[in-house]
């Protein structure tokens, strides 16, 4: 019988580094954030940096960014919504200061310095999805699904892992629970925040409009829940 052939180290690295990025960008197809911190520690393991991942979530603890009921929960407690590109984003900050994250496209320290220098006073105003690519052009990652339909992530970075990603939350929804018929809320996702860096969770962000009036509905819904 012919001897059995086996994978390489660089062909097993190739597999799992393809499955990160897989992942990362459509985390609901394989399992949502559970999985993404399981590929993410094979990936340590594979590149022993076990120390390193461990430190990592240790910061995502201490910047209030993984309550309880991890990233999700964070997200849940800004603006009561969880989707999975929002999340993937966080995680995906920690890839990128490890160099396991493989970008679309990667922007110049110009183009990532205008991003951040007009970020603030670009977000005094609602925008949406299409406003986003006009302006700012394509994105590095794309974290969820292309469907106008629902929300999703845009991040922008260069390829220096000391550079934040800076990442645009958009969101979209449903009037009325989907059957089918319902209509979405926005024609396309509307831009609720551009979160880069920060040392909390809450600091990395500044609020468009919608974003801001989403996140005083939660917090009228949870003083009214509490009285």
């Amino acid at each position: 019988m012919p001897p059995e052939s086996k994978r390489t180290v660089q062909e097993l690295h190739r597999y799992l580094l393809n499955q990160l990025n897989a992942v990362l960008r459509r985390p609901g197809m394989f399992g949502g954030e559970m999985a993404l911190r399981l590929y993410l520690d094979a990936m340590a393991f594979a590149d022993d940096r076990e120390a390193l991942w461990r430190e990592e979530m240790e910061q995502l603890r201490i910047r209030e960014c993984f309550l309880a009921t991890g990233v999700r929960g964070a997200f849940r407690l800004l603006w009561e919504d969880d989707h999975e590109g929002a999340v993937s984003s966080v995680y995906a900050e920690i890839a990128h200061r490890r160099g396991w994250l493989e970008l679309d496209r990667t922007l110049s320290s110009a183009e990532y310095d205008e991003i951040l220098r007009t970020s603030t006073s670009w977000c005094g105003q609602d925008r949406f999805l299409s406003e986003v690519h006009t302006t700012f052009g394509p994105p590095s990652v794309l974290f969820g699904g292309a469907n106008p339909n629902f929300p999703k992530t845009l991040a922008y970075c260069t390829n220096r892992p000391e550079d934040p990603l800076i990442c645009f939350h958009l969101w979209n929804g449903f009037a009325s629970p989907l059957d089918g018929r319902s209509p979405p809320v926005h024609a396309e996702p509307a831009l609720l925040a551009i979160r880069s860096g920060g040392a909390r969770f809450i600091d990395g962000f500044t609020f468009t409009p919608e974003g801001t009036s989403r996140r005083r509905s939660v917090g009228r819904a949870r003083s009214k829940g509490s009285s």
